[in-house]
């Protein structure tokens, strides 16, 4: 069986000392559940077993369930990859999570968000080099994340860009990837090996 396994990678930030407290079982201790979920993630478009993945080993069925739904919002979104990735990253910056800051600021800046928005976002600050629905975007995620809702004018100015469907799309993106980045940060899970660009640093106090 092949995966991917991210080790000796950017840290979650915890003490020195801390360990990955939920790493990927050995091959030969998984049950039939976990080989068949291993293997539908190996054959599927993310190609190997890594981030939350490795925590939801010890629930295959949950797992199954939970990729599912990440691949739907990742991969066939009605919204733009540059706005699913702007809005991850906004995600991920929240919740000071390595694993998908790694994953998705590169995978933004290929998408097209500028490289001096997702750098001040990185830092903590507002970024101002935005698109009119990269404006949008952040807006809601950022509000959402802040207020567990969001304002008429906020939410007016996403339907406009997005419609209907793709406000539901960019709330629920928003909310499965903290639902994972929690479960990483509980998981002590480790950035992905070899990334390119910098981590998160705690914000400062």
């Amino acid at each position: 069986m092949s995966t991917d396994t991210p080790s000796a990678a950017a840290p979650q930030g915890f003490g020195a000392g801390a360990r990955e407290r939920l790493p990927l079982p050995p091959p030969e201790q998984m049950n039939d559940a976990q080989r068949r979920a291993a293997q539908a993630l190996i054959e599927g478009p993310r190609k190997g077993v890594y981030g939350p993945f490795l925590p939801l080993m010890r629930s295959p069925e949950l797992l199954d369930r939970m990729a599912k739904v990440g691949e739907y919002l990742r991969f066939g979104s009605v919204l733009q990859a540059r706005v699913r990735e702007l809005a991850t990253c906004v995600a991920a910056r929240h919740v000071g999570n390595q694993f998908e800051w790694l994953m998705h600021a590169p995978l933004a800046q290929q998408a097209g968000v500028a490289p001096a928005a997702i750098e001040a976002l990185r830092l903590g600050a507002r970024p101002r080099e935005l698109a009119p629905d990269e404006e949008a975007a952040m807006d809601l995620a950022t509000e959402l994340l802040h207020t567990h809702g969001c304002s008429d004018p906020t939410y007016g100015a996403a339907l406009a860009h997005f419609g209907e469907q793709g406000v539901v799309e960019l709330v629920s993106l928003v909310g499965y990837f903290v639902m994972v980045s929690w479960l990483m940060n509980v998981a002590r899970t480790p950035g992905p090996a070899g990334a390119a660009g910098p981590g998160l640093d705690a914000f400062p106090a």
